[in-house]
């Protein structure tokens, strides 16, 4: 099976690899722009010539064709996006903030409240719990405010005529050119992220095809309307197809006990939860355990989880385990849930989170916006850091530090 995702999302960090959505920090986030520019391209044409013909070996008619590709054409922007993505990741505690943001878990509730309803729906047909859908909407979409705006079409015949993965995305484009010939929806607005991601949960067209399903029931598998109906109800289709059992958790965080040996952590090391209680664990929000394996992902001093097989399904969506912590961690906040009673220890620059988000406060208040105080040191945060570094005559190394944070005091 095709994996929704064109790549292992480490860290959804200023944005996603292959989509808009979701998790940024400190002032990282995706903002509102104009559609990427096509520019003439000979190369491309003459690609695209061959290209017709294997689609139309494939069942893709003319006019399907001449549709998709009245307006689109060569995006360089897309190719500079391809070429130039940083590899970095968040740490946990770095993309739990941002994952479980007070505007993240705000938002999150209210429109799991507005769309109970339609919600509960979605989950007496597919078993995939209400908050659990929302929890994925919010993290790769916000809530569906930022799905993208690059035409899709150009963006999947741009990269595959490109070639360093032209194979991939020429299915992938021919699995777009399928769905506008279905009807699902008119080419002027298939849109998505610069890798062809597309609506409010940001599938890619092999996984639209094989789970996107017309919940509302009006011919059309609309994964981009305003109404985000049928964007959710496919996600649950997705997660019930990956495995997902209803009414099990993904997991729970866990208070470890001193001296308890790390060896015993890990996915794969299951244990029941009567084993895990008689060892001393106990779960951090009360209750009782469940059977599954414990992580630590920042060591033993660290907050750690409890995970269920329900996690392995979120790891078919993405597979990246801050990812599936994110997504468990904000569904139990959707329905009301307190944060982590664990807390992180200094990084390593020596600083806390509260240390990171006075800095952020400060800077901000003397002229040089970080975008929030969230406590993540993110590409506006540095930009101010650096700038108030210039201003002040200091090395410009963009990076917090205690001393800087002295400063600014």
């Amino acid at each position: 099976m095709i994996s929704r995702r064109f790549f292992t999302i480490a860290a959804l960090g200023s944005g996603l690899s292959a989509c808009v959505g979701g998790v940024s920090g400190g002032g990282g986030g995706a903002s509102p722009s104009a559609p990427p520019r096509i520019v003439a391209n000979p190369a491309f044409d003459a690609w695209l010539a061959g290209f017709r013909d294997r689609a139309a070996v494939r069942g893709i008619s003319a006019g399907t064709m001449n549709a998709a590709f009245r307006h689109a054409g060569y995006i360089p922007e897309v190719i500079e996006k391809d070429r130039n993505q940083t590899e970095f990741s968040r740490t946990t505690e770095d993309y739990l903030n941002i994952a479980m943001s007070e505007e993240r878990v705000s938002m999150g509730r209210q429109r799991y409240a507005a769309l109970r309803p339609v919600l509960s729906a979605i989950e007496s047909r597919y078993g995939v719990e209400g908050h659990v859908v929302t929890a994925f909407w919010g993290l790769e979409s916000f809530y569906g405010t930022r799905q993208g705006n690059v035409p899709v079409v150009s963006a999947l015949a741009t990269l595959a005529f490109d070639g360093r993965r032209g194979a991939f995305f020429e299915q992938q484009l021919t699995a777009a050119l399928r769905i506008l010939q279905a009807g699902d929806i008119a080419p002027d607005r298939m849109t998505g992220s610069w890798a062809g991601a597309m609506g409010h949960t940001q599938f890619i067209p092999t996984s639209f095809l094989e789970y996107a399903v017309d919940f509302t029931g009006d011919g059309h598998r609309d994964i981009w309307s305003s109404d985000p109906t049928d964007a959710l109800a496919s996600t649950a289709n997705y997660m019930k197809r990956a495995g997902w059992v209803h009414g099990l958790p993904w997991g729970m965080e866990v208070i470890l006990p001193a001296g308890f040996d790390a060896g015993l952590l890990g996915r794969g090391k299951g244990r029941s939860a009567a084993d895990w209680s008689g060892l001393g664990v106990r779960a951090a929000q009360g209750g009782g355990l469940q059977s599954g394996s414990i992580i630590a992902p920042m060591g033993l001093a660290s907050p750690a989880f409890l995970l269920t097989q329900n996690f392995n399904a979120i790891l078919r969506y993405n597979n990246a385990e801050n990812y599936a912590l994110g997504v468990g961690t904000l569904s139990d906040r959707i329905r009301g849930g307190g944060p982590l009673v664990g807390t992180f220890g200094p990084d390593k620059a020596g600083m806390t989170k509260a240390d990171r988000q006075e800095l952020q406060e400060r800077l901000t208040a003397a002229g040089y916006d970080t975008g929030g105080h969230d406590g993540v040191i993110g590409a506006k945060t540095k930009s101010a850091i650096s700038a108030y570094q210039a201003a002040r005559g200091l090395a410009v190394t963009g990076e917090p530090s205690l001393d800087l944070l002295a400063l600014l005091r």
